[in-house]
C-alpha cells in the first residue's frame, strides 16, 4: 500500500528519516484494544507492541500510541508482533480528562482532519453535551461537523426546531441531517468525505454511529444491535479503529463516551464560544465581571435576547472546570517532578557512600 493513501503527507515524509532513521519503517496505528496495537504499513498489517525502552522512557500515558498515530516500527517476516520504536508528532488530536477523579489526560485519537459529532434527534439531543464535544474538537485543531441522526423519528418542523436551538446557542458549525433508515443525508456525507483525509465519529452510545459506518462501507460488516422501543440504540463499538472506505477516505470509529471532562482547553473554549469572547472585548471596562457593571455587553446581549443565558452559563461552567483541572494537573506534575528529583538525589548520595 502507498502510505500517502493512508494520509502520509509531505511534512511527515520529509521527517521520516529524522524520526525513524534508516532501519525502521513508517506505519499508521489503525486499532488499539486494551494496550494491543494494529498497524498498517506498505507490506500490509501487523499486530504491534511497545518496546521496553519506549515503555520505560515515556513519562505520560498520553505519549503512548493511539489510533491515527504515525509510528516507526520494526516488523518481522515470521509474523511475530512488530515493535513500535517511536511516535511522530501529532498534527491534530482528540483528548479529554480521564474518567473519574484523576486529573490526567486521555489521548483518544490523532491526526484527524474532520470530526463528525453525532447527535440523535430523538433521545440524545443535548446542546450542553454538544458544546463539550465542540470544545474537545476545537482544542485539538480539528474541523467539526454536526450530524443529526434519526430524522425519520421526528417531523420536519421538529427537525427545524432542533437546528434552531443549536443556532440560538451560538453554534455556527455545519449541520447535516440524516436518517440511517431512509438513507436521507447519507449521499451528502459520502460526497463530503475526501480521499486521504481522516474523519472520526464522536457521540454517545446508540446514536447510530455503527449503522452509519455500515452504510458508508456499503455492507453490514460491523455488528449492530436492534433499536429499543424508545428509539434509543444499543452500544456496540468496543474499541477504537480506523477503516479505509472504498473511495479512499478514512474513518475512525470509537466507543461512546459517557464522560467528557475538560482539562486545559483554552483554545477549545475560545473557538467554541467565540461569540461570547467577542462580546467581552466590547465591554466598557477591561476587567468587567459581567454581572452588574455599567457598559457590560454580556448582560446587555442577554437582556435583549441576542445571547442565550444557558449558553453563557455553559461557558462559565466549562471555563471553571478547565481552569480548576489545569491547576490540579500542573500541581500534580510539579509534585511528580519533585519526587523524581528526590529519588535521583537519594540514589546519587547512596552511591557516594
Amino acid at each position: 500500500m502507498d502510505m500517502t493513501d493512508l494520509g502520509l503527507d509531505k511534512w511527515l515524509k520529509d521527517h521520516t528519516r529524522e524520526l525513524c532513521g534508516s532501519k525502521y519503517s513508517v506505519a499508521r496505528v489503525i486499532a488499539v484494544d486494551r494496550g494491543r496495537y494494529t498497524v498498517k504499513h506498505e507490506e500490509g498489517e501487523n499486530h504491534a507492541i511497545l518496546t521496553g525502552k519506549f515503555f520505560h522512557t515515556t513519562e505520560s500515558a498520553i505519549d503512548f500510541p493511539c489510533v491515527g498515530d504515525w509510528v516507526c516500527i520494526d516488523y518481522h517476516d515470521d509474523g511475530s508482533p512488530a515493535n513500535i520504536q517511536n511516535v511522530f508528532p501529532r498534527k491534530t488530536f482528540l483528548r479529554r480528562k480521564v474518567a473519574g477523579n484523576d486529573i490526567e489526560y486521555q489521548m483518544i485519537a490523532a491526526n484527524i482532519d474532520v470530526a463528525l459529532i453525532v447527535l440523535s434527534c430523538h433521545f440524545d439531543f443535548n446542546i450542553r453535551r454538544l458544546e463539550r464535544y465542540l470544545v474537545m474538537v476545537n482544542d485539538g485543531y480539528i474541523e467539526p461537523i454536526i450530524l443529526l441522526t434519526k430524522t425519520d423519528l421526528v417531523s420536519p418542523d421538529e427537525l427545524e426546531q432542533l437546528i434552531a436551538a443549536i443556532r440560538s446557542a451560538g453554534i455556527e458549525t455545519e449541520i447535516i441531517a440524516l436518517s440511517n433508515v431512509t438513507g436521507s443525508g447519507i449521499e451528502k456525507i459520502q460526497e463530503m468525505m475526501l480521499p486521504r483525509k481522516t474523519y472520526c465519529l464522536l457521540g454517545s452510545s446508540g446514536v447510530g454511529k455503527t449503522t452509519l459506518i455500515n452504510r458508508l462501507i456499503g455492507n453490514s460488516e460491523l455488528a449492530t444491535k436492534a433499536v429499543s422501543g424508545t428509539g434509543e440504540g444499543r452500544h456496540t463499538t468496543t474499541r477504537r479503529h480506523l477503516i479505509v472506505l472504498e473511495k479512499g477516505a478514512m474513518l475512525i470509529d470509537m466507543p461512546g463516551m459517557r464522560e467528557l471532562g475538560v482539562l486545559s482547553a483554552g483554545k477549545g473554549l475560545d473557538d467554541s464560544f467565540a461569540d461570547i469572547l467577542e462580546l467581552t472585548e466590547k465591554c466598557h471596562f477591561a476587567d468587567c465581571g459581567h454581572t452588574n457593571e455599567p457598559g457590560c455587553e454580556i448582560q446587555a446581549a442577554i437582556k435583549n435576547g441576542e445571547l442565550n443565558p444557558e449558553h453563557y452559563q455553559s461557558y462559565l461552567k466549562l471555563k471553571k472546570e478547565s481552569d480548576f483541572n489545569e491547576m490540579s494537573f500542573a500541581d500534580k506534575r510539579k509534585k511528580g517532578k519533585d519526587l523524581s528529583r528526590l529519588i535521583k538525589t537519594t540514589k546519587k548520595n547512596k552511591n557516594k557512600h
